[in-house]
């Protein structure tokens, strides 16, 4: 695995990976081995950011530990999961059916059959983008984005799936909604999906 450390500023470090897996395979060894005078580690697509207390943790000695730190694969999905309940009444539906060659029935089969991994947090609090176990499908963006997606709303982008944690403009691929609160500032953490949770969707009934 490539692993390029970066500065990225006076109280962080940018780590470049290959891909996701690998991200996410790093990020669970970095928190399995995290030391005092961490703030904070923010996986994304292909980077893993370190913010720091160089007071603390001198960042000569936090580029030492991210370049020795082991990555450690997925546990069990069955552990700990977070169950969503979706109605799949999503003006995208028939359409991401249509993209990908399957029914409707079929794409709801698919996001309820497997569990979702969040592999990072998006552009809004709250919103976490979802990797599937297994193969992904290819859902692609939508050619015209909307100037306001509900919150609640469930929607399909490339290999992700993700919950919108309140209105705001977006070109993901809507299948359902969800009553559920992905982001709220009283709770504690306030994020309801975070990097590393296993997500299970269920059809509402």
């Amino acid at each position: 695995m490539n692993r390029r450390i970066l500065p990225y500023g006076d109280h962080a470090l940018l780590v470049e990976l290959d891909d996701l897996d690998a991200v996410l395979a790093l990020f669970r060894g970095l928190e399995a081995s995290r030391p005092a005078g961490v703030v904070d580690v923010v996986p994304a697509a292909r980077t893993i950011a370190v913010v720091v207390q160089p007071r603390i943790l001198p960042l000569s000695v936090a580029t030492a530990w991210i370049d020795g730190a082991e990555p450690l694969p997925a546990p069990p999905a069955d552990i700990g999961a977070v169950e969503l309940a979706v109605r799949y009444d999503g003006a995208d539906l028939a359409e991401v059916a249509r993209l990908t060659g399957l029914s409707e029935a079929d794409v709801i089969a698919f996001h309820t059959g497997r569990p979702w991994r969040v592999a990072f947090g998006g552009f809004a609090p709250g919103f976490a983008y979802l990797v599937p176990d297994g193969d992904p499908l290819d859902v692609p963006r939508r050619s015209t984005p909307r100037t306001a997606v509900p919150p609640g709303a469930v929607g399909l982008a490339g290999a992700f799936s993700g919950v919108y944690p309140r209105s705001s403009p977006g070109g993901w691929q809507l299948i359902g909604t969800t009553d559920a609160v992905l982001w709220d500032e009283t709770a504690d953490p306030p994020a309801l999906l975070r990097p590393g949770a296993v997500v299970r969707f269920r059809e509402a009934t």
